[in-house]
């Protein structure tokens, strides 16, 4: 059930219209006796290495982004170590240090998930996100004062950089997409191909006696697996949009709150 639920999310409107199209391509065909045996390879030549190379460019893109995101966390994590334990003699449960750090990555967390899930086009999520940036900054000067040292608060301030650095990744791949004009090409051709091909559709109805629906059949399985591809694509090229079953889960805050109270 959990393979058909994911199967439906790359079905929607578009892959009814076109199948619908289509059909009524292979019957216009059909009934003006339009038959062509056109040679199926073209497919793969003209569509599918072009939306398969797309396909596997998105992907990398959102193996890049679960790295990152990764990163953003471990080292958030180690902050919070750092300001748990750094500090010389100060390893009370309710240290003024490891809440406030605390509570800093929880806004943190919750200010990147904003700020991508807009698209990362919001000057004011981006103020947000290195506003928290700042105030951690500033918690390591809090550090130096309750008397850590000066290599520590730079190993701290390097955790700090890499989170940047690692955000800065995740919302490049939020703004930029894979080439424009490759998927715009896929796009037109995916849902083309099963439209122009009525002709051929029409001479496997003729051509088969025992059972003349099968150019239907055949039309509606190209349809459907053309325009999935498309949607598949369109799936992978955002990860952070919510839409379709391989998006990652930016909501990170309530998972690593036991965590940071350790």
């Amino acid at each position: 059930m959990k393979t058909l639920r994911n199967f439906a999310t790359v079905l929607d409107h578009q892959t009814v219209i076109v199948t619908v199209l289509a059909i009524a391509s292979t019957y216009a065909c059909q009934r003006f006796n339009i038959l062509a045996e056109i040679p199926t390879g073209l497919i793969g030549l003209a569509v599918v290495f072009p939306i398969v190379f797309s396909i596997n460019a998105a992907y990398k893109r959102r193996e890049d982004a679960l790295m990152s995101f990764s990163g953003i966390k471990a080292n958030a994590v180690s902050l919070y170590y750092a300001h748990r334990d750094w500090v010389p003699g100060d390893q009370a449960p309710n240290s003024d240090h490891r809440h406030r750090i605390r509570a800093l990555i929880e806004s943190l967390l919750v200010a990147i998930k904003q700020d991508l899930t807009s698209g990362a086009e919001h000057v004011q999520d981006l103020s947000r996100v290195y506003g928290v940036f700042s105030d951690i900054s500033l918690s390591h000067e809090q550090l130096r004062t309750g008397g850590v040292s000066g290599s520590e608060l730079s190993r701290a301030n390097q955790y700090l950089s890499n989170m940047m650095r690692d955000y800065e990744l995740l919302r490049n791949i939020a703004m930029y997409r894979t080439p424009v004009t490759l998927r715009a090409y896929s796009s037109v051709f995916l849902n083309l191909f099963p439209i122009a091909f009525g002709p051929y559709f029409a001479f496997l109805c003729a051509e088969s006696i025992a059972f003349p629906q099968v150019g239907y059949v055949v039309a509606v399985l190209y349809s459907l697996v053309l325009v999935s591809l498309d949607n598949l694509q369109e799936h992978l090229e955002d990860p952070f949009d919510g839409v379709g079953s391989d998006d990652i889960v930016l909501d990170a805050a309530p998972t690593y709150r036991p965590i940071l109270e350790g």
